[in-house]
């Protein structure tokens, strides 16, 4: 009978010394080149590398009962005992490696889809014998802990998980192959089929693997499935060598013996690192040893049409040869390319972990990390508020965004300048309820300057071009006003009165204001009445420039946690740092109410702009009324025919002066009242607004920012607790640190050892 079907080896075994196994026929596969060579992946094995790159290795794969596992044991002459029957029903990774003291460690490697207590349960089997006469039950029990079922009960039934048997001694070489489960067309059980393929080609896919196919030449081997995956996988065959079993069931002589000998030469399927064709024992003789088994199948080659067959493709020990330089060519070429992937994988870990941040494990770690986060914040916030916009964080200026638009809110000061000069523009050009002229020496009637102070600076970018080139901002008034002037259309408008209008809107209030006091006098309540109509508006505009600038802290807030807060913890740092400006912005409101109830006191003031303003008015207009007096009276004589010096007839200078006066005491007291109201109302503007920028917003609102934004004094007044609940990492980030912490750790001893040993071969 030829080589066993079934892959099997029935007999009782007697105990075998493992120092005793056929190392020289390993020892055939390794020169002191491919040790060396060996030796590096050895050590990046060791070190967990396999579960993080693709690392070299042989792997023995074919249809079932195609004699993968003889081959296996021919090559390396240690018996693998199997209870009569079976058939691999997981991947076995053979690891041979030199140590000190001789061994056999069995364990189980799971499959990652398992469940994770699946998995722990399975990495716990692990097996230590000193001889290979206890590893048939070792290898029944680790069937039984992958919860494979018994073939008794009639279901054929494998496992993803890997089955690792490594074998140490003093002289052993460095190797590792992988006997896979053979490939099966059909199964009473459906699933057999689909996992056996998938564990099949992912270590066939892995592009540093070199395959060892084994096809029968008891079937045709156009029918078997292994030809076909090569040919996918790699279609040039240049990491594939085709091993041929069974030899011994074909018919010397026979047509199709032809057709085998022809795929032995590479003739038919081509592959680029060929075919070898092996003679294994059959059933009769699976107890006798390696040796008489050499020898056997050096006779069978040496006879008929294999004798004319190539010596390098054919027989055991020229598998080995050819095993050893292709170990030796692939690793020398694929070790450069798995250093330069072990680099790039530590530079994805790095990048991985500078994501997730400062590890935050201990409450240490937390206390520092955060208040680390405080300082970077703090410095920001002084560059901000201070307008030094030099750090990376401020970036470059956008000219086509708004000034106070969230892309130009990193440049935090700029921003509330902004505000506050629009907030002075709007309050100087519409703040007041009626647009009135101030008086002049003529006809009221006449076409007068519109009574509101421009302010002296503006920070709209809408302003338009005036006449004299300066940029002012668009008023419904214009800048001369008349009685046909139409009304703004903001929502904040301003009706415009001539000073006639004007004059009789104080009377009307005036007669309905009095008290004792003499006819051409006025109540000096009657300040407060007009004054106090002319400024309603302002608490309105006010409360939203306020608003303004609350929400620009929001968002300044908001870009700086961005910038510096892991994302993380971000959502916990905002709540403390709004809770914070929630109170500043309370704070904001109630100093705003006291200023606002200031206002609403009777006009007072100690300026002496106002006394000064009052002053010049009147000076202005009696010089404007004595000189049109004055041209009125003015009289040219000649005398002797000679022009004399202008002359001003004194009764008629009198009686003009005369003319000028108000004779309607209820006007006079109101062109008086409406001259004092203007007056107080320039100045007390000035001060409210400079109040409201002081006082609400650089106090309450910007000034108290730093403190607000994790001030490192905070975070040393936080307990432990708090810390925690601040800074801790989340369950998931903390499980992430740990996996790329350890991952890390593997890879770079992965380059170390690279370092160390790989020498000539970079």
């Amino acid at each position: 009978m030829s080589d066993h079907d079934s892959e099997t080896i029935s007999g009782a075994l007697t105990p075998v010394d493992v120092d005793v196994v056929t190392t020289t026929s390993l020892e055939a596969l390794q020169g002191d080149g491919q040790r060396k060579i060996l030796d590096i992946v050895d050590k990046l094995r060791r070190q967990g590398l396999g579960g993080i790159i693709e690392l070299p290795q042989l792997v023995v794969c074919g249809d079932q009962s195609s004699g993968k596992s003889s081959v296996l044991e021919a090559i390396t002459e240690i018996p693998f005992p199997r209870a009569e029957n079976t058939c691999t029903r997981f991947a076995t990774e053979i690891i041979l490696r030199r140590a000190p003291i001789s061994s056999i460690t069995v364990k189980i490697n799971p499959d990652k889809d398992r469940a994770p207590n699946e998995q722990q349960k399975l990495r716990a089997f692990h097996k230590t014998i000193s001889d290979f006469t206890d590893l048939p039950t070792i290898i029944n029990d680790a069937g039984a802990a992958m919860g494979l079922e018994a073939l008794e009960k009639g279901l054929n039934t494998f496992a993803k998980d890997v089955l690792t048997v490594e074998i140490s001694g003093p002289q052993r070489p460095q190797l590792t192959l992988v006997d896979l489960p053979g490939l099966i067309h059909n199964s009473k059980n459906e699933d057999d089929v689909k996992v056996i393929t998938e564990l099949v080609l992912q270590y066939m896919n892995n592009p540093r693997t070199i395959i060892l196919a084994v096809i029968s030449a008891k079937n045709d081997f156009v029918n078997q499935v292994i030809i076909k995956h090569c040919r996918k996988i790699d279609p040039n065959g240049r990491r594939t060598l085709g091993i041929i079993t069974k030899p011994d069931t074909l018919k010397d002589g026979t047509p199709n013996q032809d057709r085998w000998l022809d795929l032995a030469q590479n003739k038919d399927h081509y592959f680029e690192l060929g075919w070898h064709i092996v003679k294994n024992r059959s059933e009769d003789d699976i107890d006798k040893p390696f040796i008489w088994r050499n020898q056997a199948e050096r006779s069978f080659f040496s006879k008929g049409k294999y004798a004319d067959l190539p010596d390098s493709s054919k027989g055991i020990d020229r598998l080995r040869t050819r095993l050893s330089i292709l170990l030796f060519e692939h690793l020398k070429k694929e070790l450069p390319h798995l250093k330069a992937e072990l680099s790039e994988k530590v530079d994805e870990v790095t990048k991985g972990l500078a994501v997730l941040g400062v590890k935050r494990g201990t409450v240490q770690e937390q206390r520092t990390f955060l208040t680390d986060v405080g300082m970077i914040i703090s410095k920001t916030l002084d560059a901000a508020l201070s307008g030094q916009y030099d750090q990376p964080f401020f970036g470059s200026v956008d000219m086509k965004a708004p000034v106070d638009s969230l892309h130009n809110i990193r440049r935090f000061r700029a921003v509330i300048q902004h505000l506050n000069l629009s907030f002075g523009n709007r309050m100087h050009l519409s703040g007041h309820t009626y647009a009135i002229p101030r008086r002049s020496s003529g006809n009221t009637n006449a076409e007068e300057l519109v009574d509101r102070d421009p302010a002296p600076w503006s920070d709209d970018e809408n302003a338009q071009p005036g006449k004299d080139g300066k940029r002012r901002w668009s008023s419904a008034f214009g800048e001369n006003s008349t009685q046909n002037v139409k009304k703004p259309s903001n929502e904040f408008e301003t009706t415009p009165m001539t000073r006639r209008e004007g004059v009789d809107w104080v009377v009307r209030i005036l007669k309905r204001s009095r008290g004792k006091e003499l006819p051409g006098s006025f109540n000096p309540l009657v300040i407060s009445q007009l004054f106090w109509e002319q400024s309603k508006k302002w608490n309105e505009m006010t409360l939203q420039h306020v608003d303004k600038v609350s929400q620009s802290c929001k968002s300044f807030i908001t870009v700086v946690l961005q910038a510096f807060a892991p994302d993380d913890i971000r959502p916990r740092l905002s709540d403390l740092c709004f809770d914070g400006l929630d109170k500043s912005i309370k704070a904001a409101q109630e100093e705003l109410a006291k200023i606002i109830s200031d206002k609403s006191r009777h006009p007072m003031t100690y300026n002496h702009y106002f006394t000064s303003t009052i002053q010049d008015q009147r000076k202005s207009l009696y010089a404007d009324a004595m000189l049109k007096v004055v041209d009125s009276v003015v009289e040219t004589r000649t005398h002797f025919g000679a022009p004399s010096p202008p002359f001003i007839d004194p009764g008629r200078l009198k009686s003009g002066v005369k003319s000028h006066l108000e004779q309607n005491m209820d006007r006079f007291s109101a062109e008086e009242a409406l001259d004092y109201q203007q007056a107080f109302y320039k100045d007390e503007l000035k001060y409210f607004i400079d109040c409201v920028s002081k006082q609400v917003v650089e106090r309450h609102l910007v000034d108290p920012l730093p403190s607000t934004m994790l001030a490192p004094r905070i975070i040393a007044g936080m307990t432990d607790e708090q810390i925690a609940h601040f800074a801790a990492e989340a369950p998931e980030v903390a499980r992430n640190r740990e996996y790329l912490e350890e991952r890390k750790t593997v890879l770079e001893r992965g380059l170390k050892i690279f370092r160390e040993t790989m020498g000539g071969f970079n």
